[in-house]
């Protein structure tokens, strides 16, 4: 909806503007975004975030292949797990619940959740504070460690690749300073989640499979926080 009353567009400027939709294509390229044709012709990829919000759960194809089997698991996934980190039924390695999540990320694996929270603030779960690393300057990350409690600290990390030299830079400092008071490594497995599509890297650095959090090269940066990249709003805010 939008209030075109406090402007000077009258109908003849609306006459206008249809006409021109209409000779670019408007409705066609709505319908070929909307279908999973490839329009993102820079990467050769479609562009459908919006099957991220198809609850109708109508068929979505990308490559003759109906993709909302996936997407729906993955936000049953989401779903789940925030519920748990809400209710306090995930617990730390000594058995407490999480009172911090830290999403670490650069560009939409950082952006959108950082805008939602903070525009949201009034509505966060008063136990739960989101923090946001995503600078590589290491100033950025110390400081933000200084103020939490690894037995109740959560790192969401987000990277498609599990590559992403910011991204990976700084999860790796936070793997450091958690292990630095965990006595084990496999307590890794209670307080870090991967949001990505690299098994093999989230295994390596010892995060449990079935704590990957997945999604797909259709949904753009700027879209992505409807996928698994919003796990911190949903933690923060509630599903």
């Amino acid at each position: 909806f939008v209030d075109y009353s406090k402007n000077h567009i009258d109908d003849k400027i609306m006459q206008l503007l249809f006409q021109l939709a209409d000779e670019c294509g408007l409705d066609e390229a709505i319908t070929a975004m909307f279908t999973g044709e490839k329009i993102n012709k820079t990467e050769n990829r479609a562009v459908l975030h919006t099957a991220l919000r198809n609850f109708s759960g109508k068929p979505v194809k990308v490559d003759g292949q109906n993709v909302m089997p996936q997407v729906q698991a993955a936000l049953k996934k989401i779903k789940q797990f925030s519920e748990q980190i809400i209710s306090g039924s995930w617990r730390g390695f000594t058995g407490k619940p999480i009172t911090d999540i830290v999403n670490i990320g650069i560009g939409g694996s950082d952006l959108g959740p950082v805008m939602v929270t903070e525009a949201l603030q009034a509505y966060r779960v008063e136990h739960i504070t989101p923090h946001f690393v995503s600078n590589i300057d290491a100033a950025h990350i110390a400081e933000t460690l200084k103020k939490l409690n690894p037995e109740t600290t959560l790192f969401l990390i987000a990277s498609k690749s599990f590559t992403t030299q910011e991204t990976m830079t700084n999860a790796h400092t936070a793997r450091q300073w958690f292990l630095h008071t965990a006595p084990k490594p496999e307590f890794i497995k209670k307080h870090f989640v991967a949001i990505s599509t690299n098994q093999e890297g989230v295994e390596k650095f010892g995060i449990a499979p079935e704590n990957m959090f997945i999604f797909w090269d259709w949904v753009g940066g700027r879209y992505s926080l409807w996928s698994s990249i919003g796990l911190s709003i949903a933690c923060s805010l509630g599903y």
